[in-house]
């Protein structure tokens, strides 16, 4: 197992507790919560992360997860970090991905095969 390191921004406890068990299950990965952009800049001009995963719909206030994306592929130290969007929503895979981000997943597919894949490349 790998030991890699997620920086899940904007999930509420239950689905950060979700995903943290799905990820430390299959890939041994550590997931680190944040609750906003505020949160997690900090985090990533200091500590090294494998995966950056941003809720579409931020938990603590509803802000659009996408400015956070936006954000992060803007910054010249951070821009090279993969990030995904947590969707379900086609739509907004779509703009994610148009902004920079990896082909993210729904937390409706989570443990699934295909959504297990997909992170297979980041986290193994």
């Amino acid at each position: 197992m790998s030991g890699k390191r997620v920086l899940s921004i904007g999930q509420c406890g239950a689905d950060h507790g979700a995903l943290a068990h799905t990820l430390h299950r299959h890939f041994a990965a550590e997931v680190v919560p944040a609750e906003d952009w505020d949160e997690a800049l900090p985090y990533l001009r200091r500590e090294p992360f494998d995966l950056v995963l941003v809720n579409r719909l931020l938990d603590v206030d509803g802000s659009a997860g996408l400015e956070i994306v936006t954000d992060l592929k803007a910054d010249e130290e951070l821009c090279k970090l993969p990030v995904m969007l947590v969707s379900n929503l086609d739509d907004a895979q779509e703009q994610a991905i148009q902004a920079g981000a990896e082909k993210g997943f729904g937390k409706a597919t989570l443990g699934q095969p295909a959504m297990l894949e997909r992170l297979r490349r980041f986290l193994e």
